[in-house]
């Protein structure tokens, strides 16, 4: 209950209502990019100056392999079960969206970090990036296989090379690595230089965002009214196959609970903004509504809510 009182979680929560109660409350989109692109560029410098001070360590690689993995093992678990009661194509859409990332519900959760005094690695933000792409790769190999083999067979398929293009060369990624190199390089001095930027306006700016995020939820929920209980039932569950994924390497390889509790956020989240921007091209024979309605209308409030303080619970219980 207590992290509920958390006043960037109240703005979601308010952002939520008012959309329900369908309000003319609106954050005029430049804003809301300018707000994202904010918090990408704080996120990218947090991240930049904790790894000029600790350096490149073998905890550090073993975590980035482990979200390497994830980001590779999610979406390939995730297709298989979906493809029993879904289209092939919605199923490698469902499937690349829930193995990508959300950084909003990641921001979220390093400030639940921040605020509850818990300590985690800067690292955590590359991989985060790291974790972005390899989910829509696979799902365009799945989609070119059903092409192929499929009983309308197409000889279309998405180009890889375009959408390896697109996915490395995303602006909102290039930011975030590019601020981390900042970071990395300014060290200390440049910490205090940007502290006024990037951490006294941090949790004002992501409340804005959030209240934002939360009109956008609940203008999306429509979007999953009349699917099947499998589908709902997967948006609610998966995520938590996913945080316990991502524990259990924690555990393996003995990583901090702070990093090892992202890693699980990061797991559990799904991507309503990259992602299904990518798949619109990539994958038109999917249904937008579907993987979009299902990843922000449902499985981020639940992250936002409820999930995070459970990650984090959970894996500082585990991992002492």
């Amino acid at each position: 209950m207590q992290s509920l009182l958390n006043p960037a979680i109240l703005f979601f929560v308010l952002g939520v209502c008012a959309g329900l109660v369908k309000s003319n409350l609106e954050i005029p989109a430049p804003i809301s990019r300018f707000l994202s692109l904010y918090l990408l560029m704080a996120l990218g410098l947090k991240g930049g100056f904790s790894l000029a001070h600790s350096g490149l360590t073998p905890q550090i690689a073993t975590t980035l392999a482990s979200a390497i993995f994830l980001a590779v093992a999610i979406p390939a678990i995730g297709y298989q079960i979906l493809r029993r009661f879904l289209p092939g194509y919605d199923a490698a859409a469902i499937a690349a969206t829930y193995g990508s990332v959300s950084a909003v519900t990641f921001i979220t959760a390093v400030q639940y970090l921040e605020s509850h005094g818990l300590a985690y690695g800067g690292h955590m933000a590359a991989a985060m990036a790291l974790m972005e792409s390899p989910a829509i790769i696979m799902a365009v190999l799945f989609a070119n296989r059903l092409r192929k083999t499929g009983p309308m067979q197409s000889t279309t398929s998405a180009g890889l090379g375009k959408i390896l293009h697109e996915s490395l060369t995303d602006g909102a990624q290039l930011l975030l690595l590019g601020a981390m190199v900042v970071g990395i390089l300014t060290g200390d001095t440049g910490k205090a230089v940007m502290q006024p930027f990037s951490g006294d306006l941090f949790n004002g700016m992501l409340a804005f965002f959030l209240l934002d995020m939360g009109l956008m939820a609940a203008r999306n929920l429509p979007k999953v009214r009349g699917q099947s209980p499998l589908v709902i039932a997967y948006a609610i569950l998966a995520p938590l196959l996913h945080a316990t994924l991502a524990l259990a390497l924690a555990w393996l390889f003995v990583l901090p609970a702070g990093d090892a509790g992202l890693l699980m956020v990061l797991a559990a989240s799904a991507s309503y903004i990259a992602v299904p921007a990518v798949l619109r091209y990539a994958i038109p024979e999917a249904n937008p509504s579907l993987y979009f309605g299902l990843s922000l209308g449902i499985t981020f409030p639940l992250n936002i809510l409820v999930g995070i303080p459970i990650y984090m619970s959970v894996a500082h219980a585990v991992i002492r």
